[in-house]
């Protein structure tokens, strides 16, 4: 882990992260060479456009619900529920509700 996360055993991850109006909000828990793990808070009606990334990445929604593209296909990602995010595949995401997410992001070379 990072030397500032600012936490250690067993925690809720979405109560170190707060929602912001309008905004978007960030909080990186871990950034290794091979990975890392990163907090959002996203306000309703907050979107974030299409993009690729060059690593494997999933999604965890702790909290509010998302409607993510995947490769020009959307899904709604309740509380609870995660979604893969292949590496080079175009994704998106549009807040549905108010949500929180935990980013996890696999660095290594295969």
């Amino acid at each position: 882990m990072t030397a500032d996360a600012g936490f250690e055993g067993v925690f809720q991850p979405e109560t170190l992260i707060e929602y912001q109006a309008d905004s978007i909000v960030s909080r990186t828990l871990v950034k290794l060479p091979t990975g890392s793990l990163t907090l959002f808070a996203v306000d309703a009606g907050q979107e974030i456009s299409e993009h690729t990334a060059p690593y494997e990445a999933m999604i965890q929604v702790l909290d509010g619900e998302a409607a993510v593209a995947v490769g020009g296909t959307w899904y709604d990602v309740p509380a609870g529920k995660c979604i893969a995010l292949p590496a080079g595949v175009p994704h998106a995401l549009k807040a549905k509700t108010r949500f929180k997410m935990l980013l996890v992001m696999i660095k290594a070379q295969a």
